[in-house]
C-alpha cells in the first residue's frame, strides 16, 4: 500500500478543501481521545496556512499586475493617452464596473471629470464637482482615500441634486476613491465603481492607492515629455525663424551692396516670408510687386507712429521711414499669420527699402548736380578745355560725338525742378545730359531728329504732370569751337519765338519757324549770320569750294519770278544749264525749298547775304 498523505502534502499539492476534509475524516476514524484532538488542531493549522498561501499568491498576482501596468504606463509619452490608459488599467486591476479620473481646477475650486472607462452617460463624462462635495470632491479636497458600500445611502458625503442624478444615471452603488498626489499637492483623484452594493477590502484600497502613486509618476513624466517636445518644437521653429531671418538679412545686404531697387526688395521679401509683398509710394502709387487686395491705407498712421508692422485682415503693413519722412509703404499679403521673427524681417525690409530709396535719391541728386554743371561747362566753357570736357562727358556716360540735338523747354503746370529731374531720366536713357540753364530746361542728346527728341521731352514732362514748349536745334562735332553753344542759342530763340507767337505746347526747330525767328527774336549780327547759314549756307559753301555760281543763279531765278528762260537770258546761259544748277540747289537745300514759306526764307537770306557784302 502507498503512503497516506499528510496535511503538509496536501498543502504542497495545493489540494482542494474537500481533500483536507476527507483526510481529517480518515484519520479521526482510527483515533480517539487526545490523538483525535491533535489531528483536529493540525487540520486547523493546515487550513490557516492554506488561506495564507492563497492570499499571498493573490497579493503576488496583484503586485505583479500592478508593476507590469506601471512599467507599461512609463512607456507612454502622450498625456491624453496615458490618462486613458490609467483608468483602463485600474478597471482591469480591480475588476470593477467603471473607473474615472478627475483633475482639480485651481481657478474655480472644483474637480472636473477628465477621463472615464465604462461610463454609460455623457452627463457623467463632463461632470464638475465643487471640492468637498460628494466622495470625489472629498477625496480631491482632503487628499485621503474614501470608500462607500452604497453611495446613495451614505450620509457622510455632501450630496447635491445634479451629482446624485448623474450617479443614479450610471447606476453607481459602491465607490472607492484615492487621491493623486504630486510633490505633496493633490492634483486630482482616481475612483473605482461597482454597480452593486459591496465592501472594498483593504487589499483593494492598497492596490488602487499604489496604482495611483505609479500613475501620478507616469502622468508627470508624460507631461514633462510633452513640455520637452513642445520646447523642442519651439526651438525648431525658433531655429527655422533665425535661419529665415539670417537668409533675409544676407539677401537684403547683397541687394544693397549690389545696388538693387525696390522691385528686388519686394522679390526677396516675398520669397523669404512666403507671401506677396508690394511696395507703394506715400501717395498710394504702386512701385513694386502686385496689388494683393489688402485694404492697408488706414493702418499707415499706426505703422508710422509705432515704427512696427500692423496687422490688417490677411496682411501686414510696414512703413519705410527716412528720419521723420515717410518714403514708402510695404504690404504683405499672406494666408497664414506671420510669427514675430517674420514681422521683424518685414520691418527690416522696410528699413532696407528706405535705404534703397535714399541711395537712389542721392545718386540722382549727385548726377543732377554733376550733369548740370557739366552741361553749363559745355555750353559756356572755354575752348581750351575741350579735351578735358570730352573726358568728363565720357565718364558721365554721355556722348556728344557725331550729330547732337539740343532742346530748350519752358514748362507749365509743374515745378521746373521736378520737370528737370524727369528730363534727366530721359537724358540717362539717351546717353545725354540735362539740366536747368538760362531759365529753361535743357537737354543735349546724340541724334539727328530734333522733332523726335522734342516730342520725347514733352512726353516725360507730361508724365510728371505738366506740359512743355520746346525749341530744338542740331549740330555736329559739338565740342569743336562753340558749335554746341550756337545750337543752344538757336534752340532758345526757337523757344522764345514759339512763346511770343502763343504756340505753347509745341515743338519747333529753326526751319519750322523761318523768318518769324528773325522778326520776333532779339537778333544781332551773329543771329543774322546763323539765319543765312540755316537757309542757304550749303549752297554758299558749295560755291566757295567749287567756284560755282549757284547763289547768283538762285538770285536771278527769284528775280525772274521763277521763270526759266528769263533766268537763262539774264545769266547768258542755256536753259538746261540753269535747270542743272537748280537741281543741285535742291540737293543741297533739300526737298520743299521752292514751297512759298521756305522760298521766302531763302529769298530773305539771299538779300541779307548781299547786304552783308561791300
Amino acid at each position: 500500500m502507498g503512503r497516506v498523505p499528510t496535511f503538509l502534502d496536501l498543502l504542497y499539492d495545493e489540494a482542494p478543501l474537500s481533500d483536507f476534509d476527507a483526510h481529517l475524516a480518515r484519520v479521526e476514524r482510527g483515533l480517539g481521545g487526545d490523538a483525535a484532538a491533535e489531528v483536529r488542531a493540525e487540520y486547523d493549522v493546515a487550513l490557516r496556512l492554506r488561506d495564507l498561501i492563497a492570499r499571498m499568491r493573490s497579493r503576488e498576482a496583484e503586485l505583479s499586475a500592478l508593476y507590469e501596468t506601471a512599467s507599461d504606463l512609463t512607456a507612454i509619452r502622450d498625456v491624453d493617452t496615458i490618462l486613458a490608459a490609467i483608468v483602463r488599467r485600474a478597471r482591469q486591476l480591480l475588476h470593477c464596473d467603471m473607473t474615472y479620473l478627475s483633475l482639480n481646477d485651481e481657478g474655480d475650486g472644483a474637480s472636473y471629470m477628465k477621463v472615464t472607462d465604462g461610463a454609460l452617460t455623457q452627463e457623467f463624462r463632463t461632470l464638475r464637482l465643487p471640492l468637498g462635495t460628494g466622495l470625489l470632491g472629498l477625496v480631491a479636497q482632503t487628499g485621503a482615500a474614501y470608500f462607500t458600500e452604497d453611495y446613495a445611502r451614505d450620509e457622510r458625503f455632501l450630496h447635491q441634486g445634479y451629482i446624485d442624478d448623474a450617479v443614479a444615471g450610471e447606476q453607481i452603488r459602491a465607490i472607492l476613491g484615492v487621491p493623486l498626489v504630486l510633490d505633496g499637492v493633490v492634483i486630482g483623484a482616481l475612483l473605482a465603481v461597482h454597480r452593486s452594493v459591496r465592501r472594498f477590502p483593504q487589499s483593494e484600497v492598497s492596490l488602487l492607492t499604489s496604482f495611483a502613486a505609479h500613475a501620478v509618476v507616469a502622468l508627470e513624466n508624460a507631461r514633462l515629455f510633452a513640455e520637452l517636445d513642445e520646447a523642442n518644437r519651439s526651438l525648431t521653429r525658433h531655429t527655422e525663424a533665425v535661419d529665415a531671418a539670417a537668409l533675409a538679412h544676407d539677401r537684403l545686404t547683397d541687394l544693397l551692396v549690389g545696388g538693387g531697387g525696390v522691385a528686388e526688395v519686394a522679390d526677396v521679401l516675398s520669397g523669404v516670408l512666403g507671401g506677396a509683398v508690394s511696395i507703394w509710394t506715400p501717395s498710394g502709387e504702386l512701385q513694386a510687386g502686385e496689388d494683393g487686395g489688402v485694404d492697408w491705407a488706414g493702418a499707415v498712421p499706426t505703422a508710422l507712429a509705432s515704427g512696427r508692422s500692423v496687422v490688417v485682415g490677411s496682411g501686414l503693413v510696414a512703413a519705410a521711414q527716412a528720419g521723420s519722412e515717410h518714403v514708402a509703404t510695404l504690404v504683405l499679403r499672406r494666408d497664414e499669420p506671420l510669427d514675430l521673427a517674420g514681422r521683424r524681417t518685414l520691418e527690416r525690409g522696410a528699413l532696407v527699402t528706405a535705404l534703397v530709396l535714399l541711395f537712389a535719391r542721392s545718386v540722382s541728386d549727385a548726377e543732377e548736380r554733376l550733369g548740370g554743371q557739366l552741361l553749363v561747362d559745355l555750353l559756356e566753357g572755354d575752348a581750351a578745355d575741350r579735351s578735358r570736357l570730352r573726358d568728363r562727358v565720357r565718364r558721365h556716360g554721355a556722348s556728344v560725338d557725331g550729330p547732337v540735338v539740343v532742346a530748350a523747354a519752358a514748362v507749365d503746370g509743374v515745378d521746373r525742378h521736378r520737370a528737370s529731374r524727369a528730363v534727366l531720366g530721359l537724358a540717362r536713357r539717351l546717353s545725354g545730359l540735362a539740366g536747368e540753364h538760362r531759365g529753361a530746361v535743357v537737354l543735349v542728346v546724340p541724334g539727328d531728329d530734333p522733332q523726335r527728341v522734342g516730342a520725347e521731352l514733352q512726353s516725360v514732362v507730361a508724365a510728371s504732370g505738366g506740359s512743355a514748349t520746346v525749341g530744338v536745334a542740331t549740330t555736329t562735332d559739338a565740342l569743336q569751337d562753340d558749335r554746341l553753344a550756337r545750337a543752344h542759342g538757336e534752340a532758345l530763340r526757337c523757344l522764345d519765338t514759339l512763346v511770343r507767337l502763343g504756340r505753347r505746347g509745341e515743338v519747333s526747330d529753326p526751319a519750322g519757324l523761318g523768318v518769324a525767328r528773325l522778326l520776333l527774336g532779339d537778333n544781332d549780327p551773329e543771329h543774322v549770320a546763323s539765319f543765312i547759314d540755316a537757309a542757304v549756307g550749303p549752297v554758299r559753301d558749295w560755291d566757295e569750294r567749287r567756284g560755282t555760281a549757284l547763289l547768283a543763279t538762285l538770285e536771278a531765278w527769284f528775280a525772274a519770278g521763277g521763270r526759266l528762260k528769263e533766268t537763262a537770258a539774264a545769266l547768258h546761259l542755256h536753259p538746261n544749264t540753269v535747270t542743272q544748277r537748280l537741281e543741285r540747289v535742291g540737293e543741297l537745300l533739300g526737298p520743299g525749298w521752292r514751297e512759298p514759306a521756305r522760298a521766302l526764307d531763302v529769298q530773305l537770306a539771299l538779300r541779307l547775304a548781299r547786304l552783308q557784302r561791300p
